[in-house]
């Protein structure tokens, strides 16, 4: 036996076999670190598991995607967008092609054993595409508003075949009813009694209620009037009454047409002065002899196609201590990554980028915005989805929402009321992924260029997507496997006795022993 060996031969075994086991943790740890290298230059990492070759590849290489799962837990895709009529396919672009912050993105769900291959839709390929995409199990978004149509397609086409997908029980993240419903002003109606929201918050559709409307509130108190297709604060504007007449209870009167407003639109802070007439004019119909004379770069006719076509304003409670910056919450999920304080340049009002704001990082757990990261996390977050009518849909990925302080000046931190701007969900880039898309002087950015420091960050962001994508994809799981479980009973029951299979409550009981004997 093994006790039989000489002590003196056994120090030259014990050699040997420590040798080999050092050679060994070489050999895996040389092998693990293979599989998290990312592709290099010129290669290509997103040809299986699912056979995409029949599509069209716009990329140049994978630069920075680690290999597949050899055996995927699930098997996911990145969709992505080139824009072939614009320089470096889109104004997100690395130079290979794909958006700037894919790979994180990919890698996080590779990570977590899930396949993920970056597609890119072509739209003269529509109907392969999407038969394509049937053999995934997920599917990941990353197409930028406005750059399906700017390539030729149609958007609306590619969101209905994105629903029928969602239909066949493949996830899509963010799914297009959520995009729409969380992206829309009027969420911002339908969070108003949330802790998060503003009990007087309203939303027009209708020229004739607009008119009326805003000529109550606008008696009442300074107002921030929201478009709802705009992006970047274009349409959306923060009005007071020259005048200074505030009447003092809602709907004490309403402004007359001649009564003069001063205006500020959140795009570029420029202001304007217009009369309620011509600025309810401006909303409705745009530019007119009615209007007047308007230097914003937008058009107005924010109401025009009704509400089927996004035609909608919403109408809030001006909060001065916008002054003071608004909280941006990076979310994945359910889970808080990250706070940007943005404030906005002195004598400005709106915090958009390119206007001279200033931005200050947090962590998830800085203390001065405890208690409403507490109370959002906790008390409202669970309930948006529902009040958003998404209640059958997860809470997207990767989103942000931006809170306002709607406090009186003094109030205790701990009791301050921070509200809800707005929701986004709509392709939320990641911020430390910036030195990796291109721009005139630097034509040949790419996933490289990102510094280290920052890349740790993007990792740990990736990282959790992968993890709660996973989560997701399990639950899902897991609750299909359930359905076609009844729906054999079912059938089983009816073989019976027709009578059987409606019977819930014995349903519900063999559910139950089924689990037991599993």
């Amino acid at each position: 036996c093994y006790n039989d060996i000489p002590k003196k031969d056994m120090i030259e075994v014990k050699k040997m076999g420590d040798l080999v086991g050092v050679k060994a943790l070489d050999i895996l740890i040389s092998g693990a670190k293979a599989k998290m290298m990312g592709a290099k230059a010129g290669e290509y990492n997103s040809g299986g598991p699912v056979d995409v070759s029949s599509l069209t590849r716009k990329c140049s290489d994978d630069l920075g995607l680690m290999k597949q799962p050899d055996k995927p837990k699930f098997k996911s895709a990145l969709i992505g967008i080139y824009v072939r009529s614009q320089p470096y396919g889109g104004s997100d672009k690395s130079s290979n092609g794909h958006r700037y912050d894919s790979i994180p993105f990919a890698n996080g769900m590779i990570s977590a054993g899930v396949s993920c291959q970056l597609v890119q839709y072509v739209h003269d390929e529509h109907a392969k595409f999407f038969d394509v995409c049937k053999s995934f199990d997920a599917l990941i978004v990353r197409c930028n508003p406005g750059q399906i149509k700017a390539d030729g397609g149609d958007q609306g086409k590619f969101d209905d075949s994105m629903r029928g997908l969602r239909k066949l029980g493949i996830q899509v993240w963010p799914s297009p009813d959520v995009m729409e419903f969380m992206g829309a002003k009027d969420a911002l109606c339908k969070i108003a009694d949330m802790n998060i929201g503003l009990e007087d918050t309203l939303a027009y559709y209708d020229p004739a209620l607009f008119t009326a409307g805003f000529k109550k509130t606008m008696a009442f108190q300074p107002r921030v009037i929201k478009q709802n297709r705009g992006s970047s604060g274009e349409g959306i504007w923060i009005i007071k009454l020259k005048s200074g007449n505030y009447c003092k209870t809602y709907g004490e009167r309403s402004c007359a047409d001649d009564e003069l407003l001063d205006m500020m639109e959140a795009n570029d802070n420029h202001s304007e002065e217009h009369t309620v007439a011509q600025f309810i004019e401006f909303c409705v119909s745009g530019r007119t002899g009615k209007s007047g004379e308007w230097t914003s770069k937008g058009v107005g006719k924010y109401l025009e196609g009704g509400k089927a076509a996004g035609g909608q304003l919403v109408d809030q409670r001006f909060c001065p201590r916008i002054v003071e910056g608004e909280l941006r919450y990076n979310m994945v999920a359910d889970a808080l990554v990250g706070i940007i304080h943005k404030k906005p340049k002195e004598g400005g009002i709106s915090a958009v980028g390119g206007t001279g704001s200033i931005y200050t990082y947090y962590g998830p757990k800085e203390k001065r915005f405890a208690s409403l990261t507490k109370n959002f996390l906790s008390i409202d977050l669970p309930k948006v989805m529902p009040a958003l009518g998404l209640g059958e849909e997860p809470i997207p990925l990767w989103w942000t929402s931006d809170f306002i302080n709607s406090s009186p000046p003094g109030t205790d931190s701990k009791d301050e009321k921070w509200i809800v701007g707005e929701f986004n969900c709509s392709c939320v880039g990641i911020s430390k992924c910036l030195p990796a898309y291109c721009k005139e002087d630097t034509p040949n950015a790419c996933y490289n260029d990102i510094p280290k420091k920052d890349l740790l960050e993007v990792k740990k962001i990736g990282t959790l997507v992968g993890r709660k994508g996973l989560a997701i994809l399990a639950k899902s799981s897991t609750k299909e496997r359930g359905s076609r479980v009844e729906d054999s009973l079912k059938m089983i029951l009816s073989s019976v006795d027709p009578k059987h299979a409606g019977n819930s409550g014995l349903i519900e009981k063999l559910m139950e022993w089924k689990k037991t004997r599993v």
